[in-house]
């Protein structure tokens, strides 16, 4: 198990002195985002330092603790040196360092069709914190062990890691930390990549989580609720990849099956969390009164949890209902209590899970609000804040943002500049952008376009979707 080599970082705890886990968990959050990194840090993950779990930070985690203690080396912060803990150094090969550890939600945190193997490397690359912790999941025998291997995301066992024939071993901390690995890696994808080369690569990872959640039927405490916390979300996180990749029935039952696991834990967190992606999946469906029940019934479940930012993401789900059914007064009184909890700021009761939620977020829901209430303008100007908010390191939603200003552009007799905008979105599905949303938007764009060709700028834009659709064929 993962704490049976551990050795407490005392150093780590002197440097927190009389702080709480959470307050010390918000300085370096304050920190982080000072140097323009965003890192997930809340109480767990400073006990989780303390107690030797993590024996070495990640990158990320690495440049804010040096910013926040300049004169001090890892060493002197009590952590491991990196080639000691990745283990690969060790073996005689080169470590690649990976990717800066950063979260993103499946709103707005999971077919493959015309992309490369490259595109799924960092799926055999966990961060550096859980790296130890998942080598040693993976070394014991039996179906929880291969259920555990299959969550490193490299060669996937099938259906014989799940076999009910197959002896079960003990499912502890380890295990859970497999599953809340597998949770950052896909939404970490989600953000550089979308959704749509993803998604049947990250079912047989939910399949081993609820797995080892069955074979842990038996254990109790913390690592029965982190375990069934971390499938829950894991469920989330896919049925968000099927979400914006267009299969909404298998998007519909994955959050059924994150609500029924909440449920069934009396976890009210995951409960929000799955009504919150329920709702907006119903949205997105035409489906706006359910939209609104699930957003309300969310909001009843996170009431108790202390977080604004929670509150007012689902108050927008709300609002972004209402206006679906054409309530304006609905619609205005949702977005009033969004930006009222919103102007709270966040807490660190404010669930990891909504990293991505800011005010480039909040101003992007309030655009869908306007543009689904045919206020075009005053969509576009809320769609041009979100998009000249975002930060570029979060790929999928800055083109999400700006195919959301291209349509209200387009709308709001604006041609010319919304094929301009249309062009940077372009851009960002030729890399290695895969959203079947943003180009199903991109294409309504070009439809409503269509008549304004001899307006500058709009014939190149129009023709260019037009090769790229080609292309995809």
């Amino acid at each position: 198990m993962a704490s049976s080599r551990a050795v407490p970082n005392l150093r780590f705890k002197q440097l927190r002195g009389q702080r709480s886990p959470g307050e010390f968990a918000a300085l370096v959050r304050r920190a982080a985002r000072e140097i323009g990194e965003q890192v997930a840090c809340d109480a767990r993950y400073v006990g989780r330092v303390e107690a030797g779990e993590i024996r070495c930070p990640n990158y990320a985690y690495e440049r804010v603790f040096r910013h926040m203690f300049p004169s001090l080396t890892l060493a002197d912060l009590g952590f491991s040196a990196r080639e000691a803990v990745r283990g690969r150094a060790g073996r005689g090969r080169t470590p690649r360092p990976p990717e800066p550890y950063r979260t993103t939600d499946s709103t707005d945190t999971n077919g493959t069709t015309g992309t490369t193997d490259s595109t799924f490397n960092t799926f055999n690359t966990y961060s550096d914190e859980e790296s130890d912790v998942l080598r040693r999941a993976f070394m014991t025998g039996g179906t929880v062990t291969l259920a555990s291997a299959s969550l490193g995301f490299g060669p996937l066992p099938g259906a014989e890691a799940l076999r009910s024939d197959l002896p079960r071993q003990r499912v502890g901390a380890s295990e859970a930390s497999a599953v809340e690995a597998a949770v950052r890696q896909i939404r970490l994808l989600d953000d550089r990549h979308g959704a749509d080369g993803l998604y049947r690569r990250a079912a047989q990872p939910l399949r081993a989580a609820f797995a080892l959640l069955d074979a842990g039927a038996t254990t109790r405490g913390s690592t029965a609720d982190r375990l069934a916390a971390g499938a829950g979300e894991l469920a989330i996180s896919v049925g968000w990849l099927a979400h914006d990749s267009g299969r909404l029935q298998d998007a519909r039952s994955h959050y059924a099956e994150a609500l029924a696991t909440a449920r069934l834990a009396g976890d009210a967190a995951l409960e929000a969390h799955a009504f919150c992606n329920t709702s907006f999946l119903a949205r997105d469906a035409g489906r706006h009164r359910e939209a609104v029940r699930a957003a309300q019934a969310g909001q009843r479940a996170a009431g108790p949890l202390g977080s604004d930012r929670l509150l007012s993401l689902l108050s927008l789900r709300e609002a972004g209902a209402w206006a679906g059914l054409g309530d304006r007064a609905g619609c205005e009184r949702a977005l009033s209590r969004a930006h009222t909890h919103f102007g709270r700021g966040p807490s660190d009761r404010d669930p990891e899970w909504m990293s991505f939620f800011g005010e480039p977020e909040l101003q992007a829901l309030e655009a869908q609000c306007w543009s689904a209430l045919g206020d075009w303008a005053r969509a576009a100007r809320h769609a041009q804040r979100a998009a000249a908010l975002q930060d570029p390191h979060f790929a999928r939603n800055l083109a999400l943002y700006r195919a959301q200003l291209a349509a209200d552009l387009a709308r709001s007799a604006a041609p010319a500049e919304a094929a301009s905008v249309g062009e940077q979105v372009l851009d960002a599905l030729e890399g290695d952008l895969e959203s079947t949303r943003i180009r199903a938007m991109l294409a309504d764009t070009a439809r409503v376009l269509g008549p304004r060709r001899n307006t500058a700028g709009v014939a190149a834009f129009l023709d260019r979707h037009t090769a790229a659709a080609r292309a995809r064929v």
